[in-house]
């Protein structure tokens, strides 16, 4: 004799909802930081006339890079801007770049940043300057032409 079966359920099965991946706090993601003199100057624009502008501008386009990354280093990533002199007045903005302010030389700022770092977690300085990629490749960083940045 045939048992009946249950029929089927309009209930559809249950399943967990897809999660995103979690970002990992930043002091593992790895850093990107800009020379944002060197960056700024590499596109001959008319940036002299106005540095504070150029700077901003350049803060806004490296908006993306958080997510994208930089060629070798996929995203996410974390960026830090280095702006110094009439630059260095520039606010930050909720794009997720982090605008650092050099009191003196911005390479020197890039260097104490590339020390309390590469020993740590991967950092990428993004500069043309051949003496401050000596100083940071030193201390254990990796660098990229300003290419490597949308400008």
């Amino acid at each position: 004799m045939a048992v009946p079966s249950d029929p089927p359920s309009l209930t559809p099965l249950f399943q967990e909802p897809e999660q995103p991946e979690p970002v990992p706090p930043s002091s593992t993601l790895p850093l990107v930081v800009v020379d944002g003199a060197n960056v700024v100057g590499s596109v001959p624009d008319g940036w002299w006339r106005d540095r504070a502008g150029a700077a901003a501008r350049l803060r806004d386009s490296l908006a993306a890079v958080p997510a994208s990354g930089v060629p070798g280093v996929p995203g996410p990533v974390e960026v830090v801007l280095v702006v110094e002199g009439r630059a260095r007045d520039i606010p930050e903005t909720p794009g997720g770049v982090r605008v650092e302010r050099a009191s003196g030389s911005g390479d020197d700022k890039i260097v104490d940043l590339v020390r309390a770092t590469a020993a740590s977690r991967r950092t990428v300085v993004v500069t043309a300057d051949r003496g401050l990629r000596d100083r940071v490749t030193t201390l254990g960083a990796e660098v990229r032409g300003p290419s490597a940045v949308p400008r």
